[in-house]
This record gives C-alpha cells, sequence and structure tokens, in this order.
C-alpha cells in the first residue's frame, strides 16, 4: 500500500517506536530523572530542571497559525515536522506540545498529535488517557467542588452564598447536558440545592494553573489562590479558605511533571498540559517549555487556535509570567483556507482561484504584521502544503508575504516528515538571529478596560471594546479587590478577528462585546468573555466517537 492511502493512525501504528530511555539520551537527561509509563513514555522530574538551572537557554519558535477554517491549518504537524527539520539539517531541537482533550477526540476536531509523517508517538496513548495528567485535573477540580458543598452544608461558617459560587465541576467530555444543571436535591441529608454546571476540563482553572506552575510549591499556592464563590456580603472565598489545596496538590503531583514522548522519526517531545486557547490561555506548561530549553539548542512550541488568540495568549500572559522572550514566530497557512478566507466554499478548495486567494490573503498578512509590529518578533511563514495548491497560488502567497518583509517557505512534512520541513528549518534558524525586540501589546499598569481594549484595537483591528453594564460593574469589583494589574485572558471565537464568527478574512469596522470579566486568581489573569463563547462544548450530529473502534487484537480504528 502506497504512503497515499495510509490514514495518520495507520502510519502511527507502523512506526517502530525507541525506547524511552533511548529518547532521554538524546537530550542528555541521566535515566535517574524518568518516571516510567511503559517502554515509549515517560515522566520528568522537576529535579532536572533545578539540576540545569546553569544551562544557557535554548531559541525558543512559537508555531502559531492564521485564523481557523474547515480546510485545516496544520499548526501541530508543522511544529512536529519542523523540529524533525532542525534535526535533519544538523540542529540540536525538541518540540513541546499540549496534550488533546478528550472532548474533541470523539467529538469533530479528533486527536491533537500531529498528523501524515509528522507525527509525536505513540498516539492513541497521547490521544486517550496518556499518563492520567487529565484525569488528575478533573479530580482536583472536583475535590474542591466536593469540598465546597461539604462546607454549605455543614453549617457554612464562611458565609458562602450559594447565588455568587463561581466554581463548576469539570469533566473532560463534550457533554452539552451538563452546561446547567441543580444539584443537591433529595433532601436535607441529600446537600444544598442550587444551580449549578460543568466546564470541560481543559478549560478548568486548575489546567491553567498546571500550565503556569513554576514547581510543586508554586503550584500549590496558585492553588489556594482560587476564588470559588463570594460571601453573603460580598468578600471572595478562595480554595485556602476551605483548607483545599494540600489534597489538590497531592492529587496533581505526579501531573505536574513534563511527559517525555517522540516523534515518528524519533526526535524528543515534551506533551504537557493543555488548555484551549478559544476559553483559556491555549499554550503546554511553563515547566515543560522551560524543560525543553534546557534539554536542545532549539525549543519548538505551539499555541492554540490562530495567531489572534494562542500568540497572543503566550506572548502577553505566558511570557510575561513565566519570564520567557520567543526568538521567532512561524505562522502557519494553506492556500485553501486562505481561499475559504477568500469566499470560496469548502468543497471548490481543490480548484484553482486566485482572485479568492487575493481576498482571502489579508487575514494572514493581518497576523503576520501583529507579530512583527505589535510584537517586534521575526516572522516565517510556514505554507502548509497540500497536493491541490497550484504554484500560481503559491508565488501569490510568497510575493505578498515579501512586501511585508517576510519570508514564505513551503512545508511539506504532512507528506515527507522531517525532509519536507528541511527547507522551512533554514529559514526559521535564519530568523532566530534576525532582530529582535520583543515587546508585550500592553502593559501591566493599564486598567482592566485599557488593557481589554489594547487587544481588540492592537489585535483585532477592532474600532473598540464595548463592556456590558455588568461586565463594567465586575471590572471594577475585580479592581477594588486589587486584581486590576492582571493580563487579561480574551475567550472569543477562533473563527474569526472578531467576535462574530461568519466574519472571516481580515475584518474592519466592528466593535468587540464583552459580556462578563471573571478573574482566575490561581492561574493568574482575568477572563473576558465575549460572544456566545461556552466552556462546555457539545457533540456534533455525527461525533468522531461513533467511528472509532477496537478489534479482537486491541488494535484501535478512527482515531484521527
Amino acid at each position: 500500500m502506497g504512503k497515499e492511502y495510509l490514514t495518520d493512525i495507520e502510519i502511527a501504528q507502523a512506526c517502530e517506536m525507541e525506547n524511552i530511555f533511548s529518547i532521554a539520551e538524546k537530550l542528555g537527561i541521566d535515566e535517574k530523572y524518568l518516571e516510567q509509563y511503559g517502554r515509549y513514555k515517560a515522566k520528568v522530574d522537576l529535579s532536572y530542571l533545578k539540576d540545569n538551572a546553569d544551562k544557557p537557554d535554548a531559541k525558543l519558535i512559537l508555531v502559531t497559525a492564521i485564523t481557523p477554517t474547515p480546510a485545516g491549518e496544520g499548526k501541530t504537524t508543522t511544529s512536529v515536522g519542523l523540529t524533525d527539520g532542525l534535526r535533519k539539517i544538523g540542529k540540536n531541537a525538541m518540540v513541546a506540545l499540549r496534550e488533546p482533550s478528550l472532548g474533541p477526540v470523539f467529538g469533530i476536531k479528533g486527536g491533537a498529535a500531529g498528523g501524515g509523517y509528522a507525527q509525536v508517538v505513540p498516539m492513541e496513548d497521547i490521544n486517550l488517557h496518556f499518563t492520567g495528567d487529565f484525569h488528575a485535573i478533573g479530580a482536583a477540580n472536583n475535590l474542591l467542588a466536593a469540598m465546597l458543598d461539604n462546607h454549605i452544608q455543614q453549617g457554612n461558617s464562611l458565609g458562602i452564598d450559594p447565588k455568587q459560587i463561581t466554581w463548576k465541576r469539570a469533566v473532560d467530555m463534550n457533554d452539552r447536558q451538563l452546561r446547567k444543571i441543580v444539584d443537591g436535591l433529595g433532601g436535607r441529608l441529600q446537600g444544598v440545592p442550587r444551580e449549578d454546571g460543568f466546564d470541560i476540563t481543559v478549560a478548568s482553572e486548575i489546567m491553567a494553573v498546571l500550565c503556569l506552575a513554576s514547581d510543586l510549591m508554586d503550584l500549590k499556592a496558585r492553588l489556594g489562590r482560587i476564588i470559588v464563590g463570594y460571601t453573603y456580603d460580598g468578600k471572595p472565598v478562595t480554595a485556602h479558605d476551605l483548607k483545599a489545596e494540600g489534597a489538590m496538590t497531592a492529587l496533581l503531583r505526579d501531573a505536574l511533571k513534563p511527559n517525555l514522548v517522540q516523534t515518528l522519526e524519533g526526535t524528543p517531545a515534551f506533551v504537557h498540559g493543555g488548555p484551549f486557547a478559544n476559553i483559556a490561555h491555549g499554550c503546554n506548561s511553563v515547566l515543560a517549555t522551560k524543560m525543553a530549553m534546557k534539554s536542545a539548542d532549539y525549543a519548538v512550541t505551539e499555541a492554540g487556535f490562530a495567531a489572534d488568540l494562542g500568540a497572543e495568549k503566550f506572548l502577553d500572559i505566558k511570557c510575561r509570567l513565566a519570564g520567557l522572550k520567543p526568538s521567532a514566530v512561524v505562522l502557519v497557512a494553506t492556500v485553501r483556507a486562505l481561499k475559504y478566507h477568500g469566499g470560496v466554499a469548502k468543497d471548490d478548495l481543490s480548484e484553482e482561484n486566485t482572485e479568492a486567494l487575493k481576498k482571502g490573503l489579508p487575514n494572514l498578512l493581518q497576523h503576520v504584521k501583529n507579530i512583527k509590529e505589535v510584537y517586534g518578533l521575526p516572522c516565517v511563514v510556514a505554507i502548509n502544503a497540500f497536493p491541490t495548491d497550484t504554484e500560481k497560488e503559491l508565488e501569490l502567497v510568497r510575493s505578498e508575504c515579501a512586501a511585508l518583509g517576510v519570508a514564505a517557505e513551503l512545508s511539506e512534512v504532512w507528506a515527507k516528515g522531517g525532509e519536507g520541513g528541511k527547507a522551512l528549518a533554514e529559514r526559521v534558524v535564519a530568523a532566530c538571529e534576525e532582530e529582535n525586540n520583543f515587546r508585550f501589546s500592553y502593559e501591566s499598569d493599564l486598567t482592566i478596560e485599557e488593557k481589554l481594549e489594547a487587544v481588540c484595537k492592537k489585535i483585532y483591528h477592532a474600532d473598540g471594546v464595548n463592556l456590558t453594564p455588568a461586565a463594567k460593574k465586575q471590572c471594577e469589583r475585580l479592581a477594588n479587590l486589587g486584581f486590576g494589574g492582571l493580563p487579561v485572558c480574551m475567550a472569543k471565537t477562533q473563527y474569526s478577528f472578531s467576535d462574530d464568527p461568519s466574519l472571516l478574512g481580515a475584518p474592519t469596522g466592528f466593535t468587540v462585546t464583552v459580556r462578563e470579566v471573571k478573574i482566575s486568581a490561581g492561574a493568574g489573569f482575568l477572563v473576558a468573555l465575549t460572544g456566545e463563547i461556552m466552556t462546555m462544548p457539545g457533540l456534533p450530529k455525527s461525533p468522531a466517537a461513533e467511528r472509532i473502534d477496537v478489534d479482537e487484537n486491541g488494535v484501535i480504528t478512527g482515531l484521527f
């Protein structure tokens, strides 16, 4: 059977993986730091970071993308293939990615282990239970919820107002039925009846806390700062007030350690943490990123969805809170996706259409300008190749990028693995040596509303931001509580620069409406909810789960 007929999972299952000790050896990580999960997965103890604190940091490369479309962009695939390509040209490189959530795996998006010949393996493990990190996060989230309701049941000495509880339960599954529920029914001994709800685990603040923690004690301190609700007289109630952070930290002790795996080509990879970028900050863990930067000369990482979401949050939140400075940004685009932004229907994207491509290109160019002009970072455009791309279309993308002083390089990693990423790798290495004037899109001393306006105007290119009366009151309350200096995390549709998913390309003449502003005190940022964004997705009419199966030999099919 030829390459072109193999599915992602068939390619992954055909890979002869190396023992995880061999992968660690490539990074100079001694066996004493490894905690094995079978032959091909291991957690790396946090003492490795302490013992290598004096080693120089790698050049940090962020992979982001244009605004996503049903045509697909291939950000994870590009991240993996670029790293393989860097090793092909003789560079000591590794990749640090997020863990997939079960919700999308069984929903519509599928897994998040890359694709084609640019994947991390073992693919089935990574996309399913992996090392149990998400289960630990869900358990810690729900322990806090249980202790909160138990406190109220047992006399409520803190005076918690059941109508002002902000903490929800969590499950790592798309289940719209659980968005809004009433629990505690059945009489006095069964709890206190109240309105409640579930978030998907990746939207839990505990996911963000784990991904931003610098060590175990920082994790514990952040967990203690989580605000679960307010008292009858308006004072915030924290996990520390409930004496919950110690037990929560115990549940998360092992989950905090980064997971080491490999690509199809035996390139070392950390896969750790996974908050969604449309409702959280969308980056893998700080610890995995820093560990990668101490283990290689080039550390490649990605941020979720497009550059207006994932990259903005990586740069304005993660880099700010963790003291990171990227060396270059890779912006992934496809000709097909750009034609979709230019108005072409999904079924017609395989046909050459330079006029539609011209109409869609402003989306790519606006993301590029943001990276270069707002953040002051070197940028390379990776054109993720499809067989239907024509030379005329590819040349149009290259010339438009060149007009902005940005190189656009064809990436063929899906079909060719690292070999197809060598040209992109050369471009990225050169970009890492370019002038770098990294800065944030706003400073911490601005007011909450000024920060929201900065992101909306500078990154989304909106005319401004409109806060509902409720959101204005929340901003005032949060500022009075001392949270005004925190960065802002925008919860916004991934399908548009605006808060309206139907506005494709690079829209203008719009304002962004913020309907709610809430605090994630443990994570260390404010969350601004816009549009119809939800923290618990639903399954589609025909979920991917219907096509996943296992045969008599235990071989899984249907994962993608």
